[in-house]
Parts: structure tokens; sequence; C-alpha cells
């Protein structure tokens, strides 16, 4: 019987007790022998729930047991999470995180920590929730050269854009349904200004760079701007607004971003809608790929640890080589990106022309009442998008094509 530990025991932790407990048998097929939870870590106590008698309080009852091969960490948060999870691999145990803002920063220093000790860490649920994403880029897709990754990673914002076109409701209106539905949280901030999106497209640019992506590097932009009156110009363009995270090969590096893109309706994004994500993969063997499932909720991330410790328990004494080391790599500057652009302004077409040459208009009821004008810029580089659209006095909205 393989012991393994749970480190916070809230929504996800307490799935992957379920996860554990519900599936056990084939659980045991897989491995070749059960897993128990030895130790749950809470700073609450649980009175009368069946796991009362294994919390503990103090994480060195885990980290000095030698009994406790796998550790589970759904704690959430950068510390004391860091302070835990780097203890176990120093007592030789293997860890598995759902937790992307840890990995986001020490990724690099806990695969080294754990390579060193002949343990694994894992981190599977920290970027797609249910989707097996990171295992599939560490495995299946090994042989390629990754072109590109651009993914919708974040259930809140999807399903407030979706809530958005499908009933024509404003920004506000759509936010407090999501709190009250409980696919925001009361604050809702990391979510909706894109960084929980930046925080996993670093990860996988880690991953697929083989060296360390600061998420402070990313440009991130989400989607408090984005309007009904967005929403409608990108129906009347066959498009609808996502919000993107996204990795592109450049040279030697990748150009890497978070922010509102209009897709096509031939887009594979273009139909994820609601709680879902997908991660669209390119790779220079492969071709195109997406990835698509649960992104976010108890059981469904709780599915991705528990698969990574059955993972783990396959490799008790055996290192799974993963390469991330701590250098830092040095983004592209996305400005240098080029791309089209939809733009919505209150000036004369005179004057767009003058600033932009030649443009696309697109009409909708606000357009035809002469209150502003929406167009489509020819490509460019967004850097060079940015001196035209210095000429113009009353650009209301931005957003770019894919």
């Amino acid at each position: 019987m393989i012991k393994i530990a749970v480190m916070g025991y809230g929504t996800i932790g307490s799935g992957v007790v379920k996860v554990i407990e519900t599936n056990q048998e084939s659980i045991q097929k897989k491995t070749g022998e059960g897993i128990e939870v030895k130790y749950i870590l809470d700073v609450r106590d649980f009175e009368g729930d069946p796991i009362q008698s294994k919390v503990v309080h103090d994480y060195q009852v885990i980290a000095k047991d030698p009994e406790v091969d796998i550790v589970v960490e759904t704690m959430g948060g950068v510390e004391p999470a860091y302070t835990f999870v780097k203890a176990m691999l120093l007592a030789g145990k293997s860890v598995t995180t759902s937790n992307k803002a840890l990995v986001a920063v020490y990724g690099a220093d806990l695969t080294a920590a754990a390579k060193e000790h002949n343990v694994n860490f894992m981190f599977e649920a920290s970027v797609g929730g249910g989707i097996p994403i990171i295992r599939a880029l560490n495995s299946c897709l090994t042989a390629d050269r990754i072109e590109e990754i651009t993914g919708i990673v974040n259930g809140t914002t999807n399903y407030m854009l979706t809530k958005m076109s499908e009933d024509g409701c404003e920004f506000d209106e759509v936010l407090k349904e999501a709190q009250d539905k409980g696919y925001a949280e009361k604050d809702p901030t990391a979510d909706i200004e894109g960084q929980d999106a930046g925080r996993k497209i670093a990860i996988l640019t880690s991953l697929i760079a083989g060296q360390q992506v600061d998420y402070e590097d990313v440009h991130t932009e989400g989607i408090t701007h984005i309007s009904a009156t967005d929403i409608q110009y990108a129906k009347q363009m066959g498009r609808a607004v996502k919000l993107l995270a996204s990795c592109v090969q450049a040279g030697d590096t990748y150009t890497v971003m978070v922010a509102p893109f209009l897709l096509p309706n031939e887009h594979p994004l273009y139909s994820v809608n609601g709680v879902f994500n997908a991660v669209f993969v390119r790779g220079n063997m492969l071709g195109d790929a997406m990835f698509y499932g649960s992104g976010a909720g108890s059981l469904p991330t709780a599915s991705a640890v528990a698969a990574d410790v059955i993972e783990l328990a396959k490799h008790i004494g055996r290192h799974i080589e993963l390469e991330w080391k701590p250098q830092k790599l040095e983004l592209a500057d996305y400005k240098q990106q080029s791309m089209r652009f939809f733009v919505r302004a209150a000036q004369e077409k005179e004057e767009i022309e003058q600033a932009f040459g030649s443009v696309d208009y697109v009409e909708t009821p606000a357009h035809k009442k002469g209150k502003e004008i929406g167009f489509i810029t020819r490509e460019m580089k967004e850097a060079e998008y940015e001196e035209k659209a210095a000429k113009l006095s009353s650009i209301i909205q931005m957003i770019r094509f894919r």
C-alpha cells in the first residue's frame, strides 16, 4: 500500500481524496498496489468528518514519516506552500501540486530539488485544470519543436465573455452573475485582469523553452474594458472575443502575451465556450492539435492531480527527467509581432485614413447612428499601430485580430 499525504483540504484537496477513494479499484490496477491517504494537513480539525483522524497541523509530521512516499499540495499561494513542498522533496518524497502561483515562481527550483533527491515534482493541474496539456508536452510532444501554444486557460473569463455574447449583457452585470454562481471569486482581479492566465502561459513557455519564464515579463491585459458594443461588432465580423494566453516562437525565444483577441469562426478555439478551457498547440512535425476539457472545478482539477499521484506511484525511486533550467529566458518584444487590429473611434473617415491608410470599415447600429466608426487595419507590427493610433484623438477601443 502506497501512503500519501494531502496538504490543504479545501475544494481541490477534498476532491483528490474523493477521486482516490472512489476509484481505488481502477487505481490499484494501474499502480499494482493501493493508495492510502495517511495524513491531511490543514489548520482546521474537521470534527465529525471521516477524515478527522488523519488531520495533522504540522507539516514536519509528514516530512519525517518514512512511510509517506507522495505528497499532494493543494493549499494555494506561494507561501507557506513553497516551504512545505521544498521540505517534502528534500525529505525524499515526490510531490504533485495544482498551485499555479507556486509553479510559476518556483517551478525550476522545485524541479531541481526533485532531481537532486531522486524524486519527482509534478504539476499537471496547475495550468488547464483537467486538461492533460503538461503531460502531453513532456512526453507525447517531446520530439517536436513547439512553434506556438495559444490557450483559453481561465474558465471565469471565458464564461463571462460567452454570456456577454449570448445575452448581450455588459461586463459588470456578467461579473456579478459569475460571482453568484461561484465561477468568479469575491475578488476576481487575478482572473479578469489576466494575471491567472499570465502565470499559466509562463509555465507552459518555461516547459517548451526549458528555462525560466517570469510571469511578470508577460504582457498581460484583461477583459475589464470589453463591452457589449465590442461583442456586437465581433458578431458583425463573424468573430468571437476570447481572452487568449499565447506563446509564439520568435527566433531563439518566444513572444508571450495575454490579451483579448477576435477569433474567426474557423479557428479551433472559436467554439470553446462557458467554463471550458482549451489549449491549441502547433509543432513543427505534429502540425496543429488541440486539448479541450473542464478547466476548473473540484473534481476535474482533482482528477488531474490524482493522475499525477498515479504517475508518481509508478516511478517511486526513479526520477522522471524534466528540463527546466533556472536561467531566465528573455522574451521577444510583443510590440514587434505583426497582426491586424480592430479599432473603434469617434473620428471622421478622412482622419482615420490619414492615420492608417486603407482600412476596412465595420458597420453596426452604433456605427450607423454616427456616434463612432469601427474599422480593421492592415497587418502591421504593434509598435507601428501605436504610432498611427497616436495620430487619432478619440480611439474608444482596440482589439487584436487572430
